[in-house]
């Protein structure tokens, strides 16, 4: 049965580390509160002017490529996942191939919020088993620090910047992307939203004025929603492939907040060395966040290793992946 599995993994995060002790100057908290709210204690933030997301999913890409020894030109398709585009158009999947030179691929973004990683994953396994593509590049590129309000101490510790990719190919072996269930439910809709920027209400004087393009949460309506849904959604992919916790090798949760991690594996029982966790360093990076994850832990991954990945996001939209790792990490 052709599937597609994953065949290499790069990440690229920016040198500036903003620390919990640098954000008790900027707005009133500190590094307890967030430690024990959110369980970060860094992030790390893209300060060069003129640059946006395409430039982190680039020095990501540009790794993979190192990586695995693929030639640019072989990559066929490029999905961003991005909340973050450098401009309302053109995508920054193109913007990212320009920078990378490659004039052979086709490219698109897919904004899905949190669980970008995941749907993008979804759609680059479509066109592998359709035969469309060989080899697709998913990239998820977030710089989050454009959209957080650094005066607002409710969400200015939560969001960091990053960039990490995958690259995806045809699998006959059993390895690869072996189920998925993803969903979206609008009551999320005033929840998890940045109110400004779009066609609804347009870029103005009056927008900027109000703080309009920043980020919005209600933290406790999407902290109930994101452990019921990430929980559900898993619990899906688990019995419908007749998995237990002893079958899965990793847990990969989106890296939001420690406590809705904690709350998910306390759920299932899962032992802590299974759930993969690098939130302390980095924040919520949005859709970067999983596969960033999975980049810096690369090195325990053996081929057959047995995955669950779940995300939750703006939509709100949610869902689970799972999948048997295809290579042995070098």
């Amino acid at each position: 049965m052709l599937r597609a599995k994953i065949t290499g993994i790069a990440s690229y995060v920016p040198d500036y580390v903003l620390t919990n002790e640098e954000l008790s100057h900027m707005v009133d908290t500190n590094d307890e509160w967030i430690t024990t709210r959110v369980g970060i204690k860094e992030r790390r933030i893209l300060k060069e002017k003129g640059t946006g997301s395409s430039d982190l999913g680039y020095r990501a890409v540009a790794r993979l490529i190192e990586k695995t020894g693929i030639r640019p030109e072989e990559i066929e398709l490029i999905i961003c996942a991005t909340s973050n585009p450098d401009y309302r158009f053109p995508s920054t999947a193109s913007i990212i191939a320009e920078k990378l030179g490659i004039k052979t691929t086709y490219g698109y973004d897919l904004e899905a919020a949190c669980a970008g990683f995941l749907v993008s994953l979804q759609a680059a396994a479509a066109y592998i088993q359709a035969g469309i593509y060989k080899k697709i590049v998913v990239v998820a590129a977030e710089k989050m620090s454009s959209m957080t309000n650094y005066k607002d101490r409710s969400t200015c510790p939560l969001f960091g910047d990053a960039a990490a990719c995958v690259l995806v190919e045809p699998s006959e072996d059993g390895t690869g992307i072996i189920d998925s269930t993803l969903h979206t439910d609008g009551i999320g809709l005033h929840h998890l939203i940045m109110n400004a920027g779009g066609s609804v209400l347009p870029a103005s004087h009056e927008t900027v004025d109000n703080n309009d393009h920043f980020v919005f949460q209600d933290g406790r309506f999407v902290f109930k929603h994101a452990v019921t849904d990430m929980i559900r959604s898993s619990n899906t992919v688990m019995l419908r492939n007749n998995l237990t916790v002893n079958d899965i090798d990793f847990f990969v949760p989106h890296q939001a907040n420690l406590r809705i991690i904690e709350a998910i594996a306390e759920r299932f029982n899962i032992p802590s060395e299974k759930v993969l966790v690098n939130i302390q360093k980095y924040g919520n990076t949005s859709a970067a966040s999983i596969p960033l994850c999975l980049s810096d832990f690369e090195s325990r991954f053996k081929k057959g290793d047995k995955f669950v990945l779940t995300a939750f996001g703006a939509g709100f939209t949610w869902g689970a992946l799972y999948l048997i790792w295809g290579y042995d990490a070098k």
